[in-house]
This record gives structure tokens, C-alpha cells and sequence, in this order.
């Protein structure tokens, strides 16, 4: 197609949207957040859409704020005529709203209204839910509270991780991208507003979000660890030390939440309603590892 857009996104979700929007419409410029330390070597890393979108040959810019001076001078100059939004992480004002003349479309890992927010994938598996969803909607100035031109759902699988989903989910969200805009082009697809009563929020997950809470059900911590397990990471404490934990699976029993067994060779944990059966951990300075094996070398488990 003619039309001219700009991307606006970050991780490797958005960079699979990205993908998809270059091979049918005109991308003329990317906006993606600054490259940031990773690793144990604390490297400064690029955001996946700035790699894949610098091997596209597009032009990239990196600001810290939206409202940093020369970023709305830099939209002007790509004149697009509609902004794409996938898993950005920046609020956009009214002023870039209303800059291109189709608006800005974003595309939100939810089946919304259900989790609105920065972590709806994270959400929807704590809470247990049977599916999700992409959604297509025009952007206005709430969170995530547009009108929504096209969603489809997708399944939660009992062994789905944070990435595993999301892995999906943007399969679907790259494909229904195209049909939207294709159809919100030519007329065929107008915007409907969402239904409030089904809305829900997702906030920003930070660090000690990951700390499991024994007084918890084991099935909600079993969901947590699934959720968390790119980030932030879920871990106990055992003493001073972390203990993180990227498998884990459910087993009957009762007991003072958060006393400390083994479990059929592996450390569990009783909660509020069951007991939590580790399965893969790394303790602190150590890489993963079968719970079984870190049982057998541990001096800090100590069951009561």
C-alpha cells in the first residue's frame, strides 16, 4: 500500500509487528527506546525493533521522553499517515494523537477491555485465565481504552510461560494488524467502542513482584512462576539468600504456609491451599538446575 507510517515499539513482540507492517505498507521512520545494560556484563544492548528495524533500512530514534525536544519535529518530517504502536512503553499526547491523519493504531496483547495495561500477558496467566487476545484499536488518551477496529482470541495452555504466549500472540497480532488496516483504509472497518464493564488492569511489574507469597494457593504461585519467568523472575527466600525458580508444579497437602518438605526427592513448600513441588531453581551465583539436585547439594534448604 501507499500509505506512510511510523512504528513505535520496543521488545520482540513489537519487532514481530514490525516485521509484518514492512512488507505491506511504507514505514518511513521507527521510534524505539534507548539501548539499555543486559547481561551479567552489563552490556548496552539494542531493543529488538532497533535491530531488526536497522537491518530493514529504516530510520531509527531512541528519546528518553516523547516531549524530548526534536521528536515531534522528527514525526512531522516523516508526514505519516497513520503510527503503529506495539508494546512501546511511552505515553503519546494529544499532539502526536492527532498528528497523522488515520491516527494511531495500537496493537495490545489482550482480548480487551480485559487487561488493559502495561503486562496483560503476565496478568492472564496469574489469574488464571483460559484465553487471551490480541487487539486492534485507534488510540485515544486513556490506557488502552480505545475503540477497537478488530481482536481475536487465543488459547492459554496449562504449560504456558510468559514467552511461550507472547511467542503466539504476536504471531496473531503481525496477521491481524494487516487485515485491520486493510479494512480501517478502505472504509470497511470502522472503530467500536469498548464495553467498560468488562475492564480490567494490568500494572507495571518491578523486581519484587517476584517474591512468592506462601500464604498464597500453590496454583496461583505455580502461574506466578510461569508469568514471571523472563521477568522479573520468581524466588524465595532462604535466609539471606534468593532462591529463583522457573519450574514448579502443584501437589495436595496441608501445613503451615511456607514450611520447607521434600517432596519425592524435590524441596516443596506448603501454602495457604496446597503444596508448591520445586522443579528447576538456581540459587544465588549458580546456574539452573533440577530441584532434585539442588536438594541433594543444599545446606540451606533444611526442611522443618
Amino acid at each position: 500500500m501507499s500509505e506512510k507510517t511510523v512504528f513505535m515499539g520496543s521488545p520482540e513482540f513489537a519487532a514481530s509487528i514490525l516485521a509484518a507492517l514492512g512488507n505491506h505498507y511504507d514505514v518511513r521512520g521507527v521510534v524505539t527506546q534507548p539501548d539499555k545494560l543486559a547481561g551479567r556484563g552489563k552490556k548496552l544492548t539494542p531493543p529488538p525493533v532497533k535491530t531488526l528495524a536497522e537491518r530493514m533500512g529504516y530510520p531509527v530514534i531512541q528519546p528518553e521522553k516523547m516531549k524530548d525536544p526534536g521528536v515531534f519535529e522528527q514525526l512531522l518530517a516523516w508526514n505519516p499517515d497513520f503510527i503503529v504502536v506495539a508494546a512501546f512503553g511511552r505515553i503519546l499526547r494529544q499532539n502526536v494523537l492527532d498528528l497523522p491523519r488515520l491516527g494511531c493504531i495500537n496493537v495490545h496483547a489482550s482480548y480487551l477491555p480485559r487487561w488493559r495495561g502495561a503486562a496483560p500477558v503476565q496478568a492472564a496467566i496469574i489469574h488464571g485465565d483460559t484465553f487471551t487476545g490480541v487487539s486492534i484499536m485507534k488510540m485515544d488518551t486513556g490506557v488502552d481504552t480505545g475503540p477497537i477496529l478488530i481482536r481475536e482470541r487465543v488459547k492459554i495452555e496449562s504449560a504456558d510461560d510468559a514467552a511461550s504466549l507472547t511467542s503466539r500472540l504476536a504471531t496473531v497480532g503481525a496477521s491481524l494488524l494487516i487485515q485491520a488496516l486493510d479494512g480501517y483504509i478502505n472504509g470497511n472497518l470502522l472503530p467500536v467502542p469498548q464495553d467498560e464493564n468488562g475492564a480490567t488492569y494490568a500494572p507495571m511489574i518491578n523486581k519484587e513482584d517476584g517474591l512468592l507469597d506462601f500464604s498464597q494457593p500453590a496454583e496461583m504461585l505455580e502461574r506466578k512462576i510461569r508469568a514471571y519467568s523472563e521477568w522479573p523472575g520468581a524466588y524465595l527466600r532462604l535466609g539471606e539468600e534468593a532462591l529463583k525458580v522457573r519450574r514448579a508444579k502443584v501437589a495436595p497437602g496441608s501445613g503451615v504456609p511456607g514450611q520447607r518438605e521434600t517432596c519425592n526427592g524435590y524441596p516443596c513448600i506448603h501454602t495457604s491451599d496446597g503444596k508448591l513441588v520445586l522443579l528447576e531453581v538456581k540459587p544465588a551465583g549458580k546456574n539452573w538446575m533440577n530441584a532434585a539436585d539442588y536438594l541433594r547439594g543444599s545446606r540451606a534448604w533444611n526442611p522443618n
